[in-house]
């Protein structure tokens, strides 16, 4: 399975190739728009992971290029630019998704085999379901099935709580939650991941056998008993 890999910034490409290779990925890696345009014909890929800013030519330019050729391949815009007129205009400009830096190797990972299976061109790599208590995480779907019913989550509630059955009976750290999850530990994310943990323990409420306790200062712990 082969996927064009558009990225000016040395350490994180060299992060993310390594990533994809060992996920069974053939990776043909270009710094900038212009090379990756004229290799994109050669090269075949099954899908491409573009960065917005870059030399040459830049990110949506490559994009419409790719589209003008008739090419339908799923396309992954990665970008710092956040807003949501960004976002708007990566879609207009043929893209299928959307990832903002900093993200997550398994966020990226999660979002392309999503893209391939939603285009036909693989099977949803088959993973099982997590049990936890009498309640079941589907990782790969982000859904989390309990007693009273199947719940979507979003995909950083689902990394929370993949991270709080990791750490079941032991207390899963705030900061490194928010490192890892958001990237940085700022005001605005620990908030935010507050509302996430009330969410999963509203949805777990339900099942007397787990029970996310907050340790006051230090961070989370879930009880499976």
């Amino acid at each position: 399975m082969k996927i064009l890999y558009v990225e000016d910034e040395p350490f994180l490409a060299q992060i993310v190739s390594d990533g994809l290779t060992k996920n069974g990925y053939e990776v043909l890696h270009l710094r900038d728009g212009a090379a990756a345009a004229a290799a994109f014909e050669h090269f075949s890929p099954a899908l491409a992971v573009v960065d917005i800013m870059l030399p040459t030519l830049d990110g949506y330019a490559l994009v419409e290029k790719i589209r003008r050729s008739g090419s339908k391949i799923p396309i992954i815009f990665l970008s710092a630019k956040d807003s949501v007129a960004d976002v708007v205009s990566g879609f207009h400009r043929g893209g299928n998704d959307y990832l903002r830096k900093p993200f997550s190797l398994d966020e990226l990972f999660v979002r392309i085999d999503s893209l391939l299976a939603r285009f036909g061109i693989r099977e949803a790599a088959a993973q099982p379901l997590q049990q936890i208590g009498n309640c079941q995480v589907d990782f790969l779907h982000q859904k989390l099935h309990t007693p009273s019913g199947e719940h979507h989550l979003s995909y950083k509630e689902t990394q929370l709580l993949k991270l709080l059955i990791e750490h079941r009976m032991d207390i899963l750290e705030r900061r490194n939650a928010l490192l890892k999850i958001w990237g940085n530990d700022d005001y605005y994310n620990t908030r935010s991941m507050d509302v996430f943990i009330s969410h999963l323990r509203k949805l777990l409420q339900e099942d007397t056998t787990l029970q996310i306790l907050t340790i006051r200062g230090v961070g989370y712990k879930l009880l499976a008993t």
